[in-house]
C-alpha cells in the first residue's frame, strides 16, 4: 500500500447542499449531483467546473458517465432519468415510466443499456438510444438504492432498503440471486474488475464481499461507526474504499479485509466515494458541501 494519501484538492461549496453522487474520472473530468437539483462537469487539473446541468425538478441522486464519455445520464427525486450530451451540456432525453424516486442510474459497458433503481422498488432497463424502457424487474420490497452491471455486461446486482442484494441476469430480467446476510438497508453495491466479486455497504455499519457465482459472503469489513453509503474497488481490486456517516473514507485491503487507513477531513457524511481509472487518486462527496480529491504516493 501507498506510504502517504494526502488531499490535494478540495473543491469548496461544490454544491448547495449535501452531494449525492460523483462519477469516476474520465479524461481529467468527472461529474457530481446533489440536492441543489444540478449536474455539475469538473476539470480536475485546472480545479473548476466546466458546466453546470440544469433540467431536474428535485435532487439528482445518481450520476453517471457512459463508457466513452460522451454522454452523461442522471436520475432524480422527480422521478425521471435524463441523458445528457457531456461536451455541451444540453439534455438529449427525459426518460419516465417510474413511479418513486430514481435512486440510482447505471450505463451498460457496452453503452447500449442504461439500468436505474427507483424507490418504487423496481429496476428498469433502458435502451440509451431511443430511451425506449425494454424491461422492468421486480423482486425487492422497499426502494432499491444502487444499481451496477458486472464487467461483462451479463449481469446486474442490485440494493435494497429490504436489507437485501440480488443479482440479475441482464437479457432475461430474472432474478438469480437474493443476498440476505445484511442486518439493514443496502446504500451501495460495486463489482470488482474481473466480476468475480461484489461488495455492499450497508447502515448495518458493514462492507461485505461476496462471491458473485455462489453468492456466499466471504468476508464482512467492520470499522465504521454508523451507516456505510459507498463503496467501491480499486481498479486493480486489490483495495477497497468506503464513505460514511460517520464523516469518514476507509481503505481496506480486499484480501485480508484489514482496514489500512482512514481519512478524516470531511465535516459531513461521505455519500459518495470513487478511484480515478490508474488508482492514484480518490474523490469523495460529502454533506459539507465539498468534494475532495485524495492523492497516493
Amino acid at each position: 500500500m501507498t506510504k502517504q494519501i494526502d488531499n490535494i484538492h478540495t473543491f469548496k461549496e461544490a454544491h448547495d447542499g449535501l452531494i449525492k453522487d460523483i462519477t469516476e474520472l474520465s479524461f481529467g473530468k468527472f461529474a457530481s449531483c446533489g440536492v441543489d437539483n444540478t449536474i455539475k462537469i469538473w476539470d480536475v487539473n485546472i480545479g473548476t467546473c466546466l458546466k453546470t446541468l440544469e433540467g431536474h425538478s428535485n435532487y439528482v441522486g445518481s450520476v453517471s458517465f457512459s463508457p466513452d464519455s460522451i454522454r452523461i445520464i442522471s436520475g432524480s427525486y422527480d422521478k425521471t432519468i435524463k441523458i445528457w450530451d457531456a461536451n455541451m451540456g444540453v439534455c438529449i432525453k427525459s426518460l419516465y415510466g417510474h413511479s418513486g424516486y430514481v435512486q440510482s442510474v447505471a450505463y451498460s459497458p457496452d453503452g447500449s443499456r442504461i439500468i436505474s433503481g427507483s424507490a418504487d422498488k423496481t429496476i428498469k432497463m433502458w435502451d440509451s438510444n431511443t430511451g425506449e424502457c425494454i424491461k422492468t424487474l421486480k423482486g425487492h420490497s422497499f426502494w432499491v438504492n444502487s444499481v451496477a452491471y458486472s464487467p461483462d455486461g451479463k449481469r446486474i446486482i442490485s440494493g435494497s432498503g429490504d436489507e437485501t442484494i440480488k443479482i440479475w441476469d441482464a437479457n432475461l430480467g430474472i432474478c438469480l440471486k437474493t443476498l440476505e446476510e445484511h442486518s439493514g438497508s443496502v446504500w451501495y453495491v460495486a463489482y470488482n474488475p474481473d466480476g468475480s466479486r461484489i461488495i455492499s455497504g450497508s447502515d448495518d455499519k458493514t462492507i461485505k464481499i461476496w462471491d458473485s457465482n455462489t453468492g456466499e459472503c466471504i468476508k464482512t469489513l467492520k470499522g465504521h461507526s454508523y451507516s456505510v453509503l459507498s463503496v467501491a474497488y480499486s481498479p486493480d481490486g486489490k483495495y477497497i474504499i468506503s464513505g460514511s456517516w460517520d464523516n469518514t473514507i476507509k481503505i481496506w485491503d480486499s484480501n485480508t479485509g484489514e482496514c489500512i487507513r482512514t481519512l478524516k477531513e470531511h465535516l459531513g457524511r461521505v455519500r459518495s466515494v470513487a478511484y480515478s481509472p490508474d488508482g492514484t487518486r480518490i474523490i469523495s462527496g460529502s454533506m459539507d458541501k465539498t468534494i475532495k480529491i485524495w492523492g497516493m504516493e
